[in-house]
């Protein structure tokens, strides 16, 4: 059974292994649970039966009007059954009122966001790949 969670007391890094596949330098268990921890709202699926994290969504806000979605993901044992759509729309409950709720995508991605009325923008970006870990 998948049950919803809106923080991450409890977990343990030991239940967010496997996330982050395909990123050159993946932030390992322990700095993926620093970053839940310390993003001002979370909503992690949580697998009862295999007793781990299927998959998360953060947020990062001022708290009175923006808000930047930095982060979805759902294990690929676990995609196709709803779970990434249904943190979204938890999500977007958290963040209900805010007049900015930006999240930057790939554009084959457009489409899954769209379903929760979120429209293509523009806007600019930095990424520095060597910190993509995490690690200082």
């Amino acid at each position: 059974m998948i049950r919803y969670l809106g923080s991450s007391e409890g977990i343990e890094s030991g239940e967010l292994v496997g996330f982050f596949r395909g990123w050159p330098h993946p932030p390992s268990p322990d700095t993926h649970l620093e970053i839940l921890k310390n993003s001002d709202h979370v909503v992690l699926a949580y697998d009862d039966d295999a007793e781990r994290v299927v998959g998360f969504v953060n947020a990062i806000s001022d708290g009175i009007l923006s808000a930047y979605i930095p982060l979805l993901e759902v294990l690929p044992s676990h995609q196709g059954r709803g779970i990434g759509g249904e943190m979204v729309r938890r999500m977007l409950a958290q963040l209900d009122g805010f007049y900015i709720v930006d999240v930057t995508c790939d554009p084959e991605l457009e489409p899954f966001y769209a379903r929760f009325g979120l429209k293509p923008g523009f806007g600019m970006m930095r990424r520095d790949y060597e910190r993509q870990s995490g690690a200082t």
